[in-house]
């Protein structure tokens, strides 16, 4: 049995995210987990207000860094997600790993003994591992946002409607059905021994959500009003 955290959606860089008010917090349950696993969309290519895509990856490039020597007895993996499944991030990634002995990222998801981890996304529609590689592909070069597009979701993250929109885009059995409709395609399915799934990426707080033989858990995104919360479970391996 190993501790594990979990951690995903902190949309570092974008005007409404609140993820810098978390940084000890996250440090501290890095430190204490056996395992840290960052769920994708830390960073957020598509809204920052960082000058540059480059200062967007020296930023995000720094972060990890960081992190990973803050908890040195813990292993973080880094698991992107579409905000910030960045072609220059990506190119980055390889020498991080290389450089940092307890850190190491992926693309889609990660399995550890009974529970996997994945950002989420694939709970927008029924999805099969080529659609969701297509899907990030198109994502690769994320041009940032225009400083009036900015200024239009900040109205509506003072009017609270982006608390109301993942209600009603992402009904819990819904994204659960398809979340493990995925699964079973990538061959990590409940028959497979996952036990457990931790996700993001709806940014609606979940836990403990029973479907189909899996438990399903999400932490939420600190974003405006948005309930956050730091996941640690317990993974029994296999």
């Amino acid at each position: 049995m190993q501790r594990a955290c979990f951690i995903s959606d902190l949309h570092l860089f974008a005007n409404r995210s609140r993820g810098d008010d978390h940084l000890h917090a996250i440090q501290r349950a890095a430190d204490q987990a056996d395992l840290c696993v960052l769920g994708g969309d830390i960073f957020d290519f598509r809204w920052s207000t960082l000058p540059s895509t480059t200062a967007t990856v020296d930023a995000a490039v720094e972060w990890l860094y960081e992190l990973c020597r803050s908890a040195v007895n813990s292993r973080v993996e880094f698991l992107l997600g579409n905000h910030d499944y960045h072609a220059a991030l990506i190119e980055r990634l390889p020498e991080l790993s290389h450089q940092v002995p307890n850190f190491e990222w992926h693309r889609f998801y990660i399995r550890e003994g009974n529970t996997i981890f994945l950002h989420g996304d694939v709970a927008d529609r029924k999805m099969t591992a080529a659609g969701l590689r297509k899907r990030r592909e198109r994502s690769l070069g994320h041009q940032q946002k225009a400083r009036y597009h900015s200024h239009a979701y900040d109205l509506v993250v003072k009017s609270r409607m982006h608390l109301l929109v993942p209600r009603a885009v992402y009904p819990r059995r819904l994204v659960a059905r398809r979340i493990v409709s995925y699964l079973k395609h990538i061959g990590h399915g409940p028959e497979k021994g996952v036990q457990q799934v931790c996700f993001g990426h709806t940014h609606r707080p979940l836990r403990d959500y029973r479907y189909r033989g899996l438990t399903f858990h999400n932490g939420g995104a600190p974003i405006g009003t948005g309930r956050f919360d730091i996941l640690d479970v317990d993974v029994k391996l296999t």
